[in-house]
């Protein structure tokens, strides 16, 4: 929680002006994180990141291993690369679908209200009765160790944020006369959610999905560090920490590599989400 709000006291000392120009670098700086890591991940670097070489087990950085190896003679530079692609991958992913599932749900159920309403608001409500990450602990437990049943089980507790917000806003929306002016014209219910509707509510489950893709990638790393995640030899961030462990007290550094790539990619996720809070923020630009 401290490393996920810090940059806030950090960014509440600067002028706005330079404060506006910080967020929007750290937006540009996060996209060509992951593009470049990509890029150099798969087109440069030549080692076998599953391959293990006993011989050549936890040495030092040199310029065959710029990080050095692992305890199975894994170079750990290529493994954090690719670790990027499965932790932001998937968060990407578990956030995409979660996206997908909650936005029409909260749609059809603020617009059409009635049973639908009723019947989401349940559901809603027994989602919520419990924090969101022991559900997906929970939840992962059942379904079973595997980064996909943690994909599933992060999708099961995110939809419902979503939803929410979705519903809220088309319930302030559904009232105003462009709707009404909408409905007189002979619009289908499709056609008014779809293109007065959705535009209204795109700023805010950006915003959202931004500062909660922060979330969802420490909550996949913690929970492939308790096992419940990515399973070896998977280079997953919250696994090498879980693999590093043992070596500690020899070479720290194995821990380092992987908590700081966590640190980084989570706290560019909450400034580019702070950047378009302000950018979407539209009661602040209404005051004089």
């Amino acid at each position: 929680m401290k490393t996920a709000y810090a940059h806030r006291r950090i960014l509440r000392s600067v002028p706005a002006s330079m404060k506006h120009r910080l967020q929007a670098g750290a937006a540009a700086l996060f996209a060509l994180l992951v593009i470049g890591a990509s890029i150099y991940t798969f087109m440069i670097l030549k080692h076998d990141p599953t391959l293990t070489d006993l011989r050549g087990r936890l040495l030092g950085a040199s310029t065959l291993h710029p990080l050095g190896t692992d305890h199975l003679g894994r170079d750990v530079l290529t493994r954090l690369l690719l670790g990027s692609t499965q932790t932001l991958g998937y968060s990407l992913l578990a956030l995409g679908t979660a996206l997908v599932i909650g936005i029409p749900f909260g749609l059809l159920a603020g617009y059409r209200r009635g049973w639908v309403d009723r019947l989401f608001m349940r559901i809603a409500d027994g989602f919520l009765a419990f924090p969101d990450t022991i559900v997906a602990i929970v939840l992962s437990g059942l379904l079973g160790a595997g980064i996909g049943n943690l994909v599933l089980a992060i999708v099961l507790v995110k939809w419902v944020s979503y939803a929410r917000l979705v519903r809220s806003t088309v319930l302030s929306e559904s009232q105003k006369d462009y709707v009404a002016i909408a409905r007189t014209h002979g619009l289908s219910d499709a056609r008014i959610m779809s293109r007065h509707l959705l535009p209204h509510i795109a700023g805010h489950v950006l915003v959202l999905a931004s500062l909660d893709l922060g979330k969802i990638i420490l909550l996949i790393s913690s929970l492939s560090y308790i096992g419940l995640g990515a399973q070896p030899p998977t280079p997953e961030w919250g696994a090498m920490l879980n693999d590093s462990r043992p070596y500690f007290q020899s070479r720290p550094e194995l821990m380092v590599y992987p908590g700081l790539a966590i640190v980084s990619v989570v706290l560019l996720a909450n400034m580019l989400g702070d950047y378009l809070r302000d950018r979407f923020d539209v009661k602040k630009e209404a005051q004089p």
